[in-house]
């Protein structure tokens, strides 16, 4: 048969070229031959490919002479194959014509999501082969997206990152004074498009203004061998207003908004992608004063209500850490509890400050009105020295002894 036989052979996801796959779920599509001629074919089978790769060169000199050290590594996450024309060891001819053969495959349920880097990759393909007699094979070969889903929604990605550093600033061998730093965010879990709002405290101490700044840094790590490689770069970044000598500034919720980039990958052997916040102050004739927050980017966005473990009173405190909310200047006293608990459920529906809903489909169990319970009372009274209720002073002290 004359290679010409083959007018074209093509493969073809059912998702399109735009669309994504996640770890457990089917990968279906189609070959796509069309023959000029009759063909004889004696095999077609299909492959799903997909792994992490890195690979990387540094040189050292020897000497006079120069040695380069070659470093690579591996990880296999997707490995299957299927056959649409078994081969029988006899050849099956196909009329002239469009044909179309469809295949199935099942992804593992865990993967790692797609990537491209300088120094390694995480890839997924299908490829096809048809197999004829006395003619070299022929091959078609298709590319698919993976994205691993990471939900921000759990109690690790939920809790607030904070942390504080101070320097003393130096120029040839003088103290001029100390400069501090402490940064807080509500959480280490965001979204792309998500705004992190940054909270940060700059005391300059010292004889010269500083400038203060922050930025989301994407690190990709590269490993082989036992050595690391590592390729940083800035995502987002926001600048804040000089601060004079002897003065201070308080950052509430400086809004730093997450580009389209890529989540974090923290599970596979061969690379990693971290992202972390990252404060800093310039100090003129000294090093930069540096923070660093880490965090993960991740694919589920955060729920309307937060997380189980989240709640309004955790977001509270943490304004109130910052001074961004304040506390009734005099407190009231939480009630009796003769006020709180009464003898009947009815009575107890009565004095309540918050009615039931009328809506049956609504009940105290949801998340809306477990966050209404959690401030249903006032805190306690300030602490004072004073007694509230002094002794009588008709009663004769009581000796120790007696």
């Amino acid at each position: 048969m004359r290679s010409g036989g083959v007018r074209s052979f093509a493969l073809e996801l059912a998702r399109g070229p735009g669309g994504a796959y996640r770890g457990g779920e089917r990968l279906c599509g189609r070959v796509l031959l069309e023959a000029a001629a009759p063909l004889r074919v004696r095999a077609l089978e299909v492959k799903a490919r997909g792994g992490a790769a890195t690979h990387w060169l540094e040189g050292r000199s020897v000497g006079v002479n120069a040695v380069s050290s070659d470093y690579a590594a591996a990880e296999t996450y997707l490995r299957r194959r299927q056959l649409l024309l078994r081969d029988t060891g006899e050849t099956t001819t196909l009329p002239p014509g469009r044909h179309e053969f469809l295949f199935s495959f099942q992804l593992p349920p865990t993967l790692v999501t797609s990537f491209e880097g300088k120094h390694g990759s995480v890839r997924y393909c299908i490829k096809a082969t048809l197999h004829r007699p006395w003619v070299p094979a022929r091959r078609a070969r298709k590319v698919f997206t993976v994205i691993e889903p990471v939900d921000i929604n759990t109690p690790a990605l939920l809790a607030p990152q904070a942390g504080a550093r101070e320097k003393v600033a130096r120029s040839w061998y003088c103290n001029r004074g100390l400069v501090s730093l402490s940064a807080k965010i509500d959480r280490k879990g965001y979204t792309p498009g998500e705004v992190i709002p940054v909270f940060a405290e700059i005391d300059n101490g010292s004889t010269r203004p500083v400038l203060p700044r922050a930025a989301v840094v994407q690190t990709q790590t590269f490993m082989a061998r036992g050595a690391r490689k590592q390729k940083r770069a800035v995502v987002a970044s926001l600048a804040g207003e000089p601060v004079g000598p002897g003065q201070r500034a308080l950052w509430q919720g400086r809004a730093l908004r997450i580009p389209p980039v890529g989540p974090s990958i923290l599970h596979c052997r061969v690379l990693h992608v971290d992202y972390a916040l990252k404060v800093c102050v310039d100090i003129p004739g000294t090093s930069k004063l540096l923070l660093e927050l880490p965090l993960v980017i991740g694919t589920i966005p955060l729920h309307p209500f937060g997380s189980r473990s989240s709640s309004v009173g955790s977001h509270a405190s943490f304004l109130l850490d910052w001074r961004l909310g304040a506390l009734p200047e005099r407190p009231e006293a939480p009630p009796e509890y003769s006020e709180v608990v009464a003898d009947t459920e009815e009575a107890a529906l009565g004095q309540s400050p918050f009615p039931l809903p009328q809506d049956p489909d609504m009940s105290l169990e949801g998340p809306f009105f477990t966050y209404i319970q959690e401030f249903r009372y006032r805190p306690p009274p300030l602490y004072s020295e004073e007694d509230p209720n002094p002794p009588l002073g008709d009663m004769r002290p009581r000796c120790m002894t007696c």
